[in-house]
């Protein structure tokens, strides 16, 4: 087992762009700057967001994924054997349709000594060593394969992979080969953000992408085994962690419902030390999931919503982690954001202002509880 490392305050990873950096990619899109002078305003708006957090009480920082576009794409695209291709139409989330990028096969897929996200973790390991740990959030390997069957992506799929055994054995000792780098750079945290899980929670959402007839325990079979076989014997040194998310565009969500239906499987099976999960409104359900965690495994209740400014009451957070120490001890929780801030970079309706103040309550919240 991987190193379960208790943060009481943490977050998801992802942060708001800043003005300087929005309009950088704006010109670099339009041809009025170079890759070069792009990276240059990266490298200072990431050093100013690693100041922010550690400023603000982190123990484990991210770049705020600044140099991405979108928190799970960008990282597939870095593989051998994937390309960047655009789809009919978008992700359809609550009331929003999301751009229509996607990530589709041109062959076998493999790690690549130039993925961007290994440049990307360097710069990060040179500005907090010594400080603050760096850490690394990717998307999960039950993420890539539910893109890369995701509508007419699934061709290319049934073209370069008619046996789907050997595609999910190149995609995990591909993540497995990143991890490894990753951990060779000097990351001794790698958190995998995962929306698989919180579609399988919603019912009504499979139905639309999958039809009447999908077996949703044969889907958590093959995304347990997906992760897992990425995840295995990773160094003991290495906080390994999942976030599982329904989705965050924009302020707005893809899926509802309680983890229930995939708790026996998830919580109880899957190779990660620390799971990350969203509780911020009704539709994520009630506490008594977590019974399935065991004993040796922390949770992160995201309690406090990265959806909007509206900042919540302090005396309700606290009843609510109390309400969850009821399936699972107090010493195993801690608290964060549901979600990141920008989990693409058009970031979601609150300011930067806003996103900081959350995360002083949470340190507030945790100061109380876990003194």
């Amino acid at each position: 087992m991987c190193t379960t490392q208790k943060l009481k305050v943490d977050t998801v990873g992802s942060f708001l762009r800043p003005e300087k950096l929005r309009n950088a990619r704006t010109k670099f899109e339009n041809n009025e700057i170079s890759k070069e002078e792009l990276e240059k305003i990266e490298n200072e708006e990431i050093k100013n967001i690693v100041e922010k957090q550690i400023e603000v009480g982190l123990e484990a920082v991210t770049d705020g994924e600044f140099r991405q576009s979108y928190w799970h794409l960008d990282f597939f695209w870095g593989f051998n054997g994937v390309e960047h291709n655009l789809m009919e139409r978008g992700y359809l989330f609550h009331g929003e349709e999301t751009r229509n990028d996607s990530a589709r096969l041109t062959g076998k897929v493999s790690f690549s000594e130039n993925h961007p996200h290994l440049k990307a973790f360097s710069f990060l390991k040179s500005i907090t060593d010594g400080k603050v740990q760096a850490r690394q959030s990717i998307p999960a390997p039950a993420q890539f394969y539910a893109e890369l069957v995701r509508e007419s992506n699934e061709e290319k799929v049934n073209q370069f992979y008619p046996n789907r055994e050997d595609l999910f054995t190149d995609i995990s000792k591909a993540y497995r080969d990143t991890i490894l780098k990753l951990y060779e750079l000097g990351c001794r945290d790698i958190k995998i953000d995962d929306c698989t899980w919180g579609m399988l929670c919603d019912q009504n959402f499979w139905k639309n992408m999958a039809g009447d007839n999908y077996d949703p325990q044969e889907l958590q079979d093959i995304y347990l085994k997906l992760n897992n076989e990425a995840l295995k014997d990773l160094p003991e040194d290495l906080r390994v962690s999942t976030h599982v998310c329904r989705g965050n565009y924009h302020s707005t969500w893809a899926t509802s419902g309680g983890y229930e239906p995939v708790a026996s499987t998830l919580f109880a099976k899957e190779n990660v030390g620390n799971f990350y999960l969203e509780f911020d409104d009704d539709r994520s359900g009630n506490f008594e999931p977590l019974r399935h965690v065991p004993a040796n495994k922390n949770v992160v209740l995201g309690l406090v919503t990265s959806k909007s400014a509206t900042l919540e009451n302090k005396e309700s957070i606290i009843e609510r982690i109390k309400e969850a120490s009821q399936y699972i001890p107090l010493e195993q929780l801690s608290l964060s954001p549901q979600c990141g801030f920008a989990s693409t970079e058009e970031g979601n309706i609150l300011t930067e202002e806003d996103q900081w103040k959350k995360i002083r309550l949470i340190q507030e919240i945790a100061k109380e509880v876990w003194s």
